[in-house]
């Protein structure tokens, strides 16, 4: 390992250990606003390090108060939507198992799933009309795992119907990664078997990336069905992505 990796890694080390006293000590305390600006700070210098710049969100405007729904390509897409727009997420449960980076998220507010848990869904359904209710901005990744640029793969519908239940729209968000020659960047995929710790040194390992996030017009889900909504949100995905 050379010694600018090396620093990258200590860099990272020392973050996620600002993050984990900042969740048991600072997050008791500060209401939604506060958790949320800090939150947002923190992912932003955590893609600062890994030399991940996010371009100004370009298309629609972001909704304060909606169903937030993205392509999911890597562990970065959390912290690109949340430098920028920070979220209540859903996520698989595998995350966390992350070493220290699933506590954080978790943290955080992400609420997770378990992959054919009929019981977890019923609960985290629940949970997400209800945040939502209560006003806040809730996103998940609808394909269910991650998948190499350029591909993306059919959306589960279930959650989607919290939006009805909730009254409240669909916003889809795009995201890529790209290198400096504007190419779908080759490091920042994580499918098979690569693991986490595996992932997260090809990124500092690999030069530097641009993390592209496009916001697509709302969906309306007022008397909409759920496979309605996700097959409308897949299809404007897949078309900004190209």
């Amino acid at each position: 390992m050379n010694l600018r990796l090396t620093l990258r890694l200590a860099r990272i080390l020392l973050h996620l250990l600002e993050g984990l006293v900042t969740c048991a000590i600072v997050f008791p305390w500060v209401g939604t606003g506060r958790r949320s600006a800090r939150i947002q700070n923190w992912s932003r210098r955590l893609l600062a390090i890994c030399k991940v710049t996010v371009a100004a969100p370009s298309g629609a405007p972001a909704l304060h108060h909606a169903l937030i729904v993205a392509n999911h390509v890597s562990w970065l897409d959390i912290f690109v939507i949340n430098s920028v727009h920070p979220c209540r997420f859903v996520a698989k449960s595998e995350i966390r198992e992350w070493p220290v980076l699933g506590w954080l998220v978790e943290q955080a507010g992400t609420v997770f799933i378990a992959r054919g848990s009929r019981r977890d869904l019923r609960s985290v359904f629940k949970g997400i009309v209800a945040a939502l209710q209560m006003g806040a901005r809730v996103a998940f990744f609808p394909e269910g795992t991650t998948a190499p640029q350029g591909t993306v793969l059919p959306f589960h519908a279930n959650l989607f119907e919290a939006a009805v239940d909730a009254k409240v729209q669909v916003q889809p968000y795009a995201l890529r990664y790209l290198d400096a020659n504007g190419a779908l960047h080759p490091a920042v995929d994580f499918v098979g078997d690569m693991t986490f710790v595996q992932s997260v040194m090809a990124i500092l390992a690999s030069g530097s990336i641009r993390a592209e996030l496009v916001r697509l017009a709302p969906i309306d889900a007022a008397g909409a069905h759920r496979r309605e909504l996700a097959d409308r949100a897949h299809g404007a995905i897949q078309g900004a992505l190209g």
